[in-house]
């Protein structure tokens, strides 16, 4: 959520930063409107009420003196009338202006790619060589079934279209990766592991801006207030929901896995084969917490940690920079790491690394106290894949591939399998 100041005192930067991201900017005159609106009316009632308290005052000092004061008390019901029209007008207008600024999307930070969509993304840097083959590679959705470890035809059977079952070695990987990274993630990068609810509530999902816009993508619990959890971004972050902390407790670093349950509404006809676009995965998510000085740094930082996984894994990558037309809604500034996958010769995204600044702070209401005796202030939220279970076994795969059709383990995940190959079955 943007700030109220903001809005108010450069509405053109936000018009020009909606324009940037190729939204319409017209929202913000119309909240302009109801602020103004809305300013008018307070000062209105105060002056109400104080007109109704002196007159108050006054009936009591003629009643004393035993005077008729009916004239009075009757200016006094209209006034009450009057304050308390303008007081349900008042709730009318705030909760307008509560659903203007829950779907204004997030500021981009000033050294953010200005562009319309992807092709404005700005190339960070590439990491590793990309994997050479004597042989013609094939895509996961080719090397999981031939191996036994991936079945879609079988997780369909159970679920539907987009899930997939996974066997021996393949759910065993999954499960290698999840630790492995969580290890990493515990051990070098200082992160508290966290196992959180995977239902969460609306407030939850609107504190980090997944509601009211991107409902049609959430999976609901009919006839409860609750949704499966898209990412774990959402419960990680609202730990601290409606809390002030202090200076002392920040940074906040929380790492958790968990399973994502997306219904990728708008995506018909994109990555419909193999393990790209599933509409459950797994995900080792980090979120921090932090001072809003720190926040920048603090991007860099959560990226390298993502990153890291890929290169002891020595998986071939990029980090580029999101241009505005390319971010998320809650992002002030986004970092994606893209994966080399040879069975589809391309770079994909196997995480999101997002400054959001204070916006998913006000939205959740996540303040602290700078000092003792200080007024609380919002902390700055980041969050980012470290990373993609899924994409990365994929990557994995795809990229330690074989002539004969199996799959060399990487180094550093033979202790969690106790194999450094996977052969068909």
């Amino acid at each position: 959520m943007l700030a109220r100041e903001l809005l108010r005192q450069s509405p053109d930067r936000v018009r020009q930063a909606l324009t940037d991201r190729s939204a319409d900017p017209a929202p913000v005159d119309l909240w302009l409107g109801l602020d103004a609106d809305r300013r008018r009316n307070l000062v209105e009632v105060e002056e109400l009420q104080r007109q109704r308290n002196e007159a108050s005052k006054a009936i009591g000092e003629r009643k004393r003196r035993g005077e008729d004061a009916s004239v009075a008390i009757a200016a006094v019901g209209e006034t009450k009338q009057r304050i308390d029209a303008l007081e349900k007008e008042l709730a009318g207008i705030d909760e307008n202006l509560r659903a203007v600024e829950l779907a204004l999307p997030n500021v981009p930070s000033h050294d953010v790619p200005v562009g319309p969509d992807e092709s404005a993304n700005r190339l960070v840097r590439t990491v590793g060589e990309i994997t050479a083959f004597d042989f013609e590679p094939q895509a996961h959705w080719d090397l999981g079934p031939a191996l036994g470890i991936l079945d879609f035809e079988r997780g369909a059977k159970l679920a539907g279209a987009r899930f997939t079952a996974y066997f021996g070695l393949g759910a065993r990987l999954e499960r290698a990766l999840i630790q492995y990274m969580l290890d990493l993630h515990l051990e070098e990068h200082g992160y508290t592991e966290v196992l959180p609810p995977y239902l969460v509530s609306s407030d939850a999902l609107v504190g980090t801006g997944q509601l009211p816009k991107f409902a049609e993508d959430l999976f609901k619990v009919e006839g409860n207030d609750l949704y499966l959890v898209p990412t774990a971004e959402v419960p990680l972050t609202n730990l601290h929901r409606e809390e002030i902390l202090e200076a002392a407790d920040l940074p906040l670093r929380y790492t958790a896995y968990t399973p994502c349950f997306r219904a990728e509404a708008g995506s018909h006809g994109r990555d419909v084969r193999g393990l790209i676009r599933q509409h459950q995965f797994n995900k080792v998510e980090l979120v921090q917490l932090v001072e809003p000085e720190r926040s920048d740094a603090a991007l860099e930082e959560l990226t390298v940690h993502a990153e890291t996984i890929l290169q002891r894994l020595e998986l071939p990558y990029r980090t580029v920079c999101l241009s505005t037309g390319d971010m998320g809604f809650s992002a002030a500034k986004t970092y994606d790491i893209e994966v080399w996958l040879p069975g589809q010769q391309a770079y994909r995204e196997i995480s999101s690394c997002s400054n959001c600044g204070d916006f998913q702070a006000r939205r959740a209401g996540i303040r602290y106290r700078p000092a003792e005796g200080d007024k609380p202030t919002y902390v700055h939220t980041l969050n980012g894949s470290g990373l993609a279970v899924g994409r990365t076994l994929i990557a994995i795969l795809e990229n330690y591939q074989q002539a004969d059709g199996s799959v060399v383990v990487p180094e550093v995940l033979r202790s969690y399998l106790r194999t450094d190959r996977i052969t068909a079955s």
